[in-house]
């Protein structure tokens, strides 16, 4: 059967659903994450520029991380000039890019990360109670098969 330009097909309107649900999840965990490490000073934005600057393992340019994210730029940057003022991050200099700093985190922001990371695991414990992991493993090899998708067509 052809479809028209303006109608879904049977997969295309699942996937049209279940974007809203993703829509609809994301808020509700960037909600209730801000409200968990709000006691730390930190909020979803934050916490999540922090776990960029610890899973690259060395210190990098804003626009590095910002790609890592899938983020833009500028808004990484603002939330990385946050991060320093608050002491957890600071610059330094980059042997291969003049204007490029280099984001390094600090002892005091791996132990505010530290501490989200410990609010995090019970939350995230109560969350998957009663899902199987195997379920859960599908759902992330489905997101990465989309993430790869969305790349694929931005470039």
């Amino acid at each position: 059967m052809k479809t028209l330009p303006d109608e879904h097909t049977a997969a295309g309107a699942a996937l049209s659903s279940v974007i809203l649900d993703l829509f609809r999840v994301s808020s509700s965990l960037l909600t209730q994450g801000d409200r968990l490490v709000a006691p730390l000073g930190l909020t979803s934005a934050r916490w999540q520029v922090l776990g960029t600057i610890i899973k690259a393992e060395r210190p990098q340019p804003v626009a590095w991380l910002a790609r890592d994210m899938g983020a833009n730029r500028q808004n990484v940057q603002r939330i990385v000039n946050d991060l320093a003022k608050e002491g957890w991050v600071e610059f330094a200099d980059n042997p291969h890019h003049r204007r490029a700093a280099l984001v390094v985190l600090t002892e005091k922001g791996r132990a505010v990360f530290d501490a989200a990371m410990a609010l995090e695991a019970p939350w995230l414990n109560a969350l998957a109670e009663g899902l199987a992991v195997e379920d859960i493993a599908r759902i992330q090899q489905l997101l990465g098969i989309l993430s790869s998708r969305l790349d694929r067509d931005e470039s």
